[in-house]
């Protein structure tokens, strides 16, 4: 067995200097971040599901990879929130937040494009990274992605509902004891788990990471995810390192992602690639050689959004029952009702004809949020309206956004019933990890699209 990380010395004492950790504010929460470095281009470190930027400046295998970043880019590291040194939150937040404290970090260090190097757990937010700012991504690595969560039929290497049920229940019930994490850090690094430094380091760095709840809500968004359909929209050059032990995850996204590249890595059995020398050597080489094919940006007119669809229901009684001159009235007052929901989650109006609208957002959650905030807003007014959301891939012409997934957001509203938020199976798989819920209305045939399309109702 070619390792060694033994030999790096996990015990071994080095001086390290700690960069110093500054704060991004994302909306309310303070996005905890360090720089490292100062080359170019700026490379973004995502991590799985823990981190706490101190602690891991104490572990000397993990360091020698952010060295390798340092040395080809510029190094931002952040703590997602609820993780490290970032704000706690009692909010389960879906993946679209995290996103935003990406961008927050980037605009805090002045970063205008940067290489996302990412995976397992957090594929979800570099996928949607990617695909929502392709302006503002110059490149994505993945290591061992995971595009869903729970085992289907169609995607037969994520964990069954069986196991998620067992590791939900050991987290809830031992998160944070010595024992429980020594385990993890037995499944997790099996190369160097048998080092006491290494376990004893492995414990504070989980401890200082996640609380349990935190923990608890970072593996049920895992549960939940599902990316799959966004695959196909993200446009930016892709690096994919799929897990020796279950090749086939990282190969289902590398095949739907267009043009990635795939690296094959050495046979290991832990989930990190900077445990094992001859791993950590094959990864970095090939980051280093894919960052260096990034010298010039990509531009592309399409983006992953997600559209909104509102009208009013019974919008021609309504005039016949009050007159010309009071249906004006509320109308302006729908729109402008509409109008103040939309500026609150960050809502483009990109269109208003008669008493409909049409909108487009940079995140699903945020459409839905702004769906139901103008429903139950338009209530007291007399006001009734049907919504319909889809997220997709769209082409931007001249501040315009035309496509497939805008047709689809239509007709999803044209089903819907009064007071009725309707969203496609894309929506409700990418908001997981939301306080979100949704009731299952079943497939209907929409007009114009040859695949019936499963849609769900917002609760």
């Amino acid at each position: 067995m070619a390792i060694l990380a033994r030999d790096v010395a996990i015990d071994e004492t080095r001086a390290v200097e700690i960069p110093d950790v500054h704060y991004a504010r994302s909306g309310d929460i303070a996005i905890a971040y360090q720089i490292v470095g100062d080359g170019h281009p700026d490379i973004i470190f995502v991590r799985a599901i823990a981190g706490d930027l101190l602690s891991t400046w104490e572990q000397p295998l993990l360091v020698r990879q952010l060295d390798v970043f340092a040395s080809v880019g510029r190094l931002l590291m952040l703590d997602k929130r609820g993780t490290g040194l970032s704000d706690r939150v009692r909010e389960v937040h879906p993946v679209e937040t995290a996103m935003d404290d990406i961008r927050a970090v980037m605009d805090a260090a002045r970063s205008e494009r940067a290489v996302l190097w990412t995976g397992t757990f957090s594929t979800g937010i570099g996928v949607l990274f990617a695909a929502t700012y392709p302006d503002r991504c110059s490149g994505l690595v993945l290591f061992d992605p995971r595009a869903k969560g729970t085992r289907s039929p169609d995607y037969p290497w994520a964990p069954a509902d069986a196991e998620w049920r067992d590791r939900l229940a050991a987290v809830r019930r031992d998160w944070g004891e010595r024992r429980f994490l020594e385990d993890l850090a037995r499944e997790w690094a099996p190369e160097v788990a048998g080092d006491d430094a290494f376990r004893d380091w492995f414990v504070w760095h989980m401890r200082r990471s996640l609380s349990p709840s935190a923990a608890m809500t970072a593996f049920c968004a895992a549960m939940e995810l599902d990316v799959r359909d966004i695959l196909p929209t993200v446009r930016v050059p892709t690096l994919v390192f799929p897990r020796p032990a279950m090749p086939e995850a990282g190969h289902y996204v590398a095949e739907h992602i267009k043009d990635a590249q795939v690296v094959a890595l050495p046979e290991f059995h832990g989930v990190y690639t900077w445990t094992a020398d001859n791993v950590h050597e094959t990864a970095m080489e090939a980051t280093k050689n894919f960052v260096a094919r990034l010298e010039h940006p990509i531009e592309t007119n399409r983006v992953l959004a997600t559209i909104l669809f509102t009208d009013i229901v019974g919008s021609t009684e309504l005039v016949s029952r009050l007159g010309d001159s009071k249906w004006r009235e509320l109308l302006q007052r729908h729109h402008a009702t509409v109008r103040r929901e939309l500026s609150r989650f960050r809502g483009r109006e990109l269109d208003t004809a008669g008493d409909g609208f049409f909108a487009a957002f940079d995140g699903p959650a945020r459409a839905v949020h702004a769906a139901t905030a103008i429903r139950d807003s338009l209530r007291p007014l007399g006001i009734d309206i049907r919504a319909g959301i889809h997220v997709g891939e769209c082409e931007i012409n001249d501040e315009k956004i035309v496509g497939v997934a805008v047709s689809v957001g239509a007709r999803i509203a044209a089903v819907a019933g009064p007071g009725e938020v309707l969203v496609s199976r894309t929506v409700k798989d990418l908001v997981a990890g939301s306080d979100l819920e949704f009731e299952d209305r079943g497939e209907y045939q929409l007009k114009g699209l040859a695949e019936p399309w499963q849609v769900f109702s917002v609760n």
